[in-house]
């Protein structure tokens, strides 16, 4: 099956527990449909570039998903029309990297970083 990565961004007035909440709903949602969710991270309440909905701040959260293609469309049109969550990306990739995403690492451990001057 496909392997895909998914970014989700809920409304900034929600709890912890709930905007993880909404990931493992999604979650089974794609389960029911055939695919499996291999990894999920919650990266928190981050500031975005501009508002969305009168939104500055978003909770985001990371899915790596082994799913079939109607699995991810299902998925992601019940999202959208989920009034919690404001924004998805969903990428095709051909594999998934080990390890925690690059938004979790930390400075120290990252690779191929240069030093600033």
């Amino acid at each position: 099956m496909p392997l895909y990565e998914h970014v989700m961004i809920a409304r900034q007035d929600l709890s912890n527990a709930q905007a993880e909440s909404l990931v493992e709903h999604f979650g089974t949602v794609l389960a029911d449909n055939g695919g499996n969710v291999i990894d999920s991270e919650y990266w928190g309440v981050k500031t975005m570039a501009y508002k969305i909905n009168k939104n500055r701040k978003g909770h985001y959260s990371f899915l790596k998903t082994d799913a079939p293609a109607g699995a991810v469309q299902e998925m992601e049109r019940l999202m959208r029309l989920h009034d919690d969550v404001m924004r998805v990306l969903t990428i095709k990739v051909d594999e998934h990297n080990e390890g925690p995403s690059v938004q979790m690492q930390k400075r120290d451990e990252r690779e191929g970083r240069r030093e600033r001057r």
